[in-house]
């Protein structure tokens, strides 16, 4: 399974279609997802400026992204003149294995899955080149670790569960959030979760 990041949509987690991964196996509309998800609500001129395109082409996107239910206006923010987008999801997510039966659907899950990897190796460059930076404290509770385990698919499956779990009692704005899983102590910064299990059979180093 794959999922976006942190994200400020209202509902929730969708699990993609067949129709929504071809709609968002595309450059600019994974972004213009993605920016919504992290920076909230936004026109389209505004998300052309941050994404370095065009009105135009930011406006059709958007579109198509709603055709799939993907984004919805926020007509609270909306006027005749100017159009509000926001997500409709916190996160999306699937598994490589819902899109086995149609190649075309398989491809953008593909192609979909690369970009998000890509991603993550960005994050990971930036914050090593970056890290020098920071604080003592920020760089000492930061890490990065490695293991291999053996296990079944459903001992795989469960602890990909279990870390899931624990992950969203630290969302601040999860509504089951615990009261202990939120510290205030004068620094609180967004932080990434980058997670990758899989089979490694055969390790090249």
């Amino acid at each position: 399974m794959a999922s976006d990041a942190s994200a400020r949509g209202d509902g929730g987690v969708v699990r993609l279609s067949g129709t929504q991964v071809r709609c968002l196996a595309h450059p600019l509309r994974v972004r213009l997802l993605g920016t919504l998800r992290l920076d909230g609500p936004a026109t389209s001129a505004q998300l052309a400026r941050r994404l370095d395109t065009n009105t135009g082409a930011t406006s059709y996107h958007l579109r198509r992204l709603a055709d799939v239910g993907l984004v919805v206006e926020d007509r609270h923010r909306g006027t005749v003149r100017e159009r509000w987008w926001q997500a409709a999801h916190r996160y999306s997510s699937w598994r490589t294995t819902d899109f086995d039966d149609d190649p075309g659907e398989r491809a953008a899950a593909d192609w979909l899955f690369g970009h998000n990897a890509g991603l993550k190796s960005k994050w990971r460059d930036r914050w090593d080149a970056s890290a020098h930076e920071w604080s003592d404290e920020w760089r000492a509770a930061a890490d990065s670790s490695d293991m291999r385990l053996e296990l079944t698919p459903d001992q795989l499956r469960s602890m990909n569960e279990e870390i899931m779990a624990v992950i969203r009692r630290y969302e601040g704005d999860a509504s089951d959030s615990g009261d202990d899983a939120k510290v205030d102590d004068g620094d609180v910064q967004p932080v990434m979760v980058l997670l990758d299990t899989f089979p490694a059979p055969d390790l090249a180093m």
